[in-house]
């Protein structure tokens, strides 16, 4: 009997550590390939912003969420997101595409969502996220400033149409370009007004990838973009022959064929009025 008085405090103790451990360890595993880009916090919460680099850029921004109960210690596992990122500059503010936020199905605490930035801020003009959401049926409000920072390559462009509509095209994947056949996906929105951004659906993106730097040259087996009601994106196949800088070269056009925006690229011509680019 002695010596199970004395076993039980430790099987305890280990059991324990071991529940700790493996709550740790599962936390991890969650934020694998993530990193930390905003902190916001209130009375009731911390709310964790990560991105695959932990930082926010312009264009398409894949942002995962968590919500940390200060009274508990726990993360929250049953929250209900939304959230509305603003633009504030000297005259004006203005909104942005972007999408709902979801519970990710293969994780306990994380939320998923994308927010496509289409400028940096800067010393007198910025970005703010407001997150609302309701955890138990309360809900809450957060927000804070936070910093959106310039790409060194178009990843997003804005332009007006031949209809006189505002679009954002943002490139979406891949993220990691390799010479081969890439699939591609990209991100096509107009603006209703300066806080409605929905996707626009049914269109088509031509495209022609070029390599100014080497004669201009392309590429064999490109698909244009098409759009996949699923992902609500367009996607289409790039063909990537060699490393460098690659320009997209690109043609929008509506669900009647009509060109919205772009030209066709020549030898009198070396390059779309519509285009992004990479380089790997």
């Amino acid at each position: 009997m002695k010596t199970i008085k004395y076993i039980l405090p430790i099987i305890l103790s280990l059991l324990l550590i071991s529940c700790s451990n493996d709550s740790e360890e599962n936390s991890k595993n969650e934020l694998q390939g993530l990193f930390k880009a905003k902190e916001f916090s209130n009375n009731s919460h911390v709310v964790e912003a990560y991105t695959s680099s932990g930082m926010l850029f312009t264009g398409y921004n894949d942002i995962t969420l968590r919500i940390l109960d200060k009274a508990s210690n726990k993360y929250v596992e049953n929250a209900q997101i939304t959230w509305k990122p603003l633009m504030h500059m000297t005259s004006m503010m203005h909104s942005c595409p972007y999408s709902i936020v979801s519970k990710k199905s293969e994780f306990n605490t994380l939320y998923e969502g994308f927010i496509v930035f289409q400028m940096p801020g800067n010393d007198t003009e910025g970005w703010s996220l407001t997150i609302d959401y309701t955890v138990n049926g309360e809900t809450f409000k957060i927000s804070d400033d936070i910093n959106v920072l310039k790409t060194d390559l178009k990843n997003v462009t804005v332009f007006t149409g031949s209809d006189e509509v505002r679009y954002v095209l943002a490139y979406i994947k891949p993220e990691e370009p390799e010479v081969a056949i890439n699939e591609l996906s990209m991100g096509l929105y107009k603006m209703e007004n300066m806080m409605s951004f929905p996707v626009v659906e049914n269109y088509k993106i031509e495209l022609d990838p070029r390599m100014p730097s080497m004669g201009n040259h392309s590429s064999p087996n490109n698909e244009d973009l098409h759009f996949n009601s699923i992902e609500r994106c367009y996607d289409g196949m790039l063909s990537l022959t060699m490393t460098g800088y690659w320009k997209l070269n690109l043609k929008l056009l509506n669900a009647n064929n009509e060109l919205i925006k772009g030209e066709e690229v020549t030898d009198t011509n070396e390059a779309s009025s519509l285009y992004l680019e990479i380089e790997f």
